[in-house]
């Protein structure tokens, strides 16, 4: 029993560094040109992997101090950041594909924002694979073809975006509520930070 047991919060450590850092280093690899939908979908599963990783673990190491890596001696903690992290994800998947679809409707007049709902299906598709839970895949698709109907598509990717997936951090990091009353504001301003970035970056790429 007690083998089994470090033995099971050995591997999601090790999970949990295999998240954080990987994306990491993905991130500062040279940039690719996006040529075609195929592209334009690697680049919004990977970012939003990157921008819902960095927050949510930077935000936990920054709050815990000299208990972060103690907590990772906890399996209800460890459960919680896993709830955390898909949740979290699923916004940032909906929140990028629809700036990258409006954002190329409105500057190159781009006619396949059709691709949305089978842009966010297929990442969703290959994350169950991942260890996605159903009810999260379900309620992405869900929510994702309800926003679809209300879009703007010429002038969303100017209307705060990101939001969704900023409140999404603050609402599933899993920290104590009255500290993340407290920590509100820096919370949505360090993934507004992330974002930009990224914007950028999607600026820089696009070759459709």
């Amino acid at each position: 029993m007690g083998s089994k047991y470090k033995l099971k919060l050995k591997d999601l450590k090790l999970e949990f560094f295999k998240e954080y850092i990987f994306p990491i280093f993905n991130f500062l690899k040279p940039k690719k040109k996006i040529t075609n939908i195929a592209e334009l979908k690697k680049f919004i599963q990977g970012k939003s992997a990157w921008v819902s990783q960095e927050t949510l673990y930077g935000y936990l190491k920054t709050r815990m101090g000299t208990k972060y890596v103690l907590m990772f001696e906890d399996e209800i903690f460890l459960e919680s950041i896993n709830k955390a992290k898909w949740n979290i994800y699923s916004e940032c998947l909906q929140d990028l594909s629809l700036y990258c679809l409006s954002y190329l409707k409105n500057k190159y007049n781009f006619d396949q924002v059709n691709q949305a709902q089978n842009i966010i299906e297929d990442i969703l598709t290959e994350e169950k694979l991942n260890g996605m839970p159903l009810e999260v895949i379900e309620r992405s698709k869900s929510n994702f073809a309800d926003k679809i109907d209300k879009i703007q598509w010429s002038e969303h990717y100017t209307n705060s975006p990101f939001e969704n997936s900023g409140y999404a951090l603050y609402k599933w990091a899993p920290i104590a509520d009255e500290l993340k009353k407290l920590d509100k504001k820096i919370v949505l301003n360090s993934i507004h930070l992330k974002w930009e970035n990224i914007k950028k970056e999607f600026s820089t790429l696009i070759n459709l």
